[in-house]
């Protein structure tokens, strides 16, 4: 199909409201805008820029590690949930008691996120991962009682406080099962002749149309996004992650899905999707460039004035990327070193610049690798 002819769907009169019926989407999707084409060809190669980045850095897997809990703190922050990179790097005891319901629903998208990467590997992406991943989000936090790992049984919906307000009305949940089985096949089809970049923001627009869980679709659904990239090998690490795209121009994102239901215009859409795709890759591999040059200063120019303690230094500097903060205890304990050898240590790293005594956290003395934080803060 054409993605200018596209016709999104029906609204289907319910007892009391109307429903939004959208139109399968499993099929091969032609593109003839001239400007759509020039915007997924830069989108592709600032992808591929950034997958060979990925693959040249050691220990890549450290500072994926960072790029998955800034993305758990924006998409969370655009459902509502309050908390920073910094807390969430924090041990929750650290934080105070009303800011750890937050913190642990961040901690569920990551660990939803990594156990989703992680069953990429013996599932296909698939409804089955997805309500998988779902259960995991949701566990023991906020919406815990809205059928954490299941498709909804109930009507939802979207902005409004009932039904009779609503913004949008998803479609009935008689209609979810089937709606479902279609956006599984068309991400799993590999003889449709349709672009991976098209196909994921067709995708990632149903699933939100569709919005099969009663609650955490907007997670689910970025996180899709990602999960299709790495599925496809089109990214051999997960390092691309649109929330903070997303976040940032909030209104304009729903806006654009919006206008695909009620106008009938894919292809608005898809430009917007596409140039959130260019500009997050662009932070992303400006993020990777900073973090080589910071790796280059610390270990190449600052640990080396240390003499007898550079070994000791080199195994904190590597603790560091994976703990941006700690206490002298755990340097201890991760080096298996005295109490002492780590204070002193920790004093040699202050007085290079490497880590910053926090205080804004009183329960143990806390050390920030900040340079190290603020580029992810930053970018």
């Amino acid at each position: 199909m054409d993605i200018t002819k596209f016709k999104s769907g029906n609204f289907l009169k319910q007892t009391a409201y109307k429903s939004f019926s959208p139109t399968k989407i499993h099929q091969t999707w032609e593109i003839t805008d001239a400007q759509l084409n020039q915007l997924l060809s830069e989108a592709n190669r600032y992808l591929g820029e950034l997958n060979g980045l990925s693959q040249v850095i050691p220990d890549i897997d450290f500072f994926i590690m960072m790029h998955v809990i800034k993305e758990a703190t924006t998409s969370s922050k655009i459902e509502g949930t309050q908390t920073s990179i910094e807390e969430a790097l924090l041990k929750k005891e650290e934080l105070n008691p009303e800011r750890r319901n937050d913190w642990q629903e961040v901690h569920n998208y990551i660990e939803a996120m990594n156990q989703a990467i992680e069953q990429l590997e013996k599932l296909p992406l698939s409804n089955r991962l997805l309500r998988n991943t779902h259960e995991t989000l949701l566990q023991g936090v906020r919406g815990s009682q809205k059928m954490p790992g299941e498709f909804r049984t109930s009507q939802n919906w979207i902005g409004g406080a009932t039904l009779a307000d609503a913004t949008f009305i998803p479609p009935h949940y008689q209609e979810v099962p089937d709606l479902m089985s279609d956006l599984e096949l068309f991400l799993n089809d590999g003889e449709l002749f349709t672009p991976h970049l098209i196909k994921i923001g067709i995708a990632h627009y149903q699933f939100e149309t569709i919005h099969p869980f009663l609650d955490g679709n907007g997670r689910i659904g970025r996180l899709l996004i990602t999960l299709y990239l790495v599925d496809q090998k089109i990214l051999l690490k997960p390092t691309l992650y649109l929330s903070d795209f997303f976040e940032q121009n909030r209104q304009l994102y729903y806006d654009n899905l919006s206008i695909v239901r009620t106008q009938n215009n894919l292809t608005q859409w898809l430009k917007f999707f596409l140039v959130g795709v260019i500009q997050t890759s662009q932070k992303a591999i400006q993020t990777f460039k900073e973090i080589v040059q910071l790796r280059e200063k610390i270990e190449k120019k600052d640990i080396l004035t240390l003499g007898r303690k550079i070994p000791n230094a080199q195994k904190l500097v590597l603790q560091l990327y994976k703990q941006p903060f700690i206490t002298i205890a755990e340097i201890a304990e991760n080096l298996e070193c005295s109490i002492q050898t780590a204070n002193t240590l920790t004093k040699n790293f202050v007085k290079l610049g490497i880590l910053k005594e926090n205080k804004g956290y009183k329960r143990n003395q806390l050390f920030e690798f900040e340079q190290y934080v603020r580029i992810f803060t930053k970018n």
